[in-house]
């Protein structure tokens, strides 16, 4: 084996890796794509015999890149009409085993990214690389720029915000899509009692259509009970019709097709038997990338 070959072969065996830090720090499959080709370039570019440790050198290649796309992403974010939400990991279930279905998708949900989108870029960075890939202080703390002392602390404060923040859902999936079910049951029959009794007093609903025009006449949230079953059966029931299950960031949710492409992709986070969160990405850009067979 040569040295280019052996090269694409090391790069190739932590491919996932790569793509799991940068989603968990972008919320966005294509930027994490883009961020992870990237680093390949700049490996080639490199001198490989140089490097001891690649899947080191990769995770920080990849860490310093998505670190410039969060802070380039701050301006365009100005322009951005109604919630932003992450670009979904979606797995339409066949209905044969949706407990392997959700082992396909990426298991950061929603909610989770939600809240990594509230922290700093450094926060963010410094909590996902060590909370969730057990990166050591040391490694990180030249990436952000801070000693290993303040990056410890970067990341304590970050998980303070994610633990006072982030629901904790409940993990069985056939008990999510009961749930989920009786969601969309009742908004197929318009029936608001049978709404409330699946919403959470707290629910929050989120809906993210990107920068369509329409946007701007949508809320951006919606929160309450009451509130959300209103607005689903005033707003969101039509739709209902078209929703089929699916694994969405390794939980129940649908996706809602009148043909073979999907116009909106809906997660729901579900604790203690009902619906806590509820995120409706109707983002086209975010949503280009998945078809669905007729």
């Amino acid at each position: 084996m040569d040295e280019r070959d052996w090269q694409t072969e090391e790069f190739e065996r932590h491919r996932g890796h790569l793509r799991g830090v940068a989603y968990r720090m972008l919320g966005s499959l294509s930027d994490a794509d883009d961020v992870v080709q990237e680093a390949w370039l700049r490996l080639n570019r490199s001198d490989a015999d140089s490097v001891e440790n690649m899947r080191g050198w990769l995770t920080t290649v990849v860490a310093r890149l998505s670190l410039d796309v969060r802070r380039s992403r701050q301006a365009r974010r100005e322009d951005y009409v109604g919630s932003w939400l992450p670009e979904p990991v979606v797995t339409v279930e066949n209905g044969d085993d949706p407990e392997q279905e959700a082992l396909l998708a990426d298991s950061v949900g929603l909610a989770l990214l939600v809240v990594l989108e509230t922290l700093g870029p450094a926060e963010r960075l410094a909590f996902v690389l060590h909370d969730m890939f057990g990166l050591p202080f040391g490694e990180i703390a030249p990436i952000v720029g801070r000693t290993p002392v303040a990056t410890r602390q970067l990341a304590s404060r970050a998980r303070r915000r994610v633990q006072s923040a982030a629901p904790n859902p409940d993990a069985d999936l056939t008990e999510q899509r009961a749930v989920v079910d009786a969601f969309l049951a009742a908004s197929r029959a318009g029936d608001f009692d049978a709404l409330v009794a699946v919403l959470d007093p707290d629910v929050v609903f989120r809906l993210d259509r990107g920068k369509l025009p329409a946007a701007a006449r949508e809320p951006a949230m919606v929160r309450g009970a009451a509130e959300v079953a209103q607005y689903v059966l005033a707003r969101g029931a039509p739709l209902a019709q078209f929703a089929r299950p699916a694994t969405v960031n390794g939980t129940a949710g649908v996706v809602v097709a009148p043909g073979p492409r999907p116009i909106a992709v809906v997660g729901f986070t579900i604790a203690e038997g009902r619906i806590v969160e509820i995120d409706l990405i109707a983002d086209p850009d975010k949503l280009q990338a998945l078809t669905l067979d007729e």
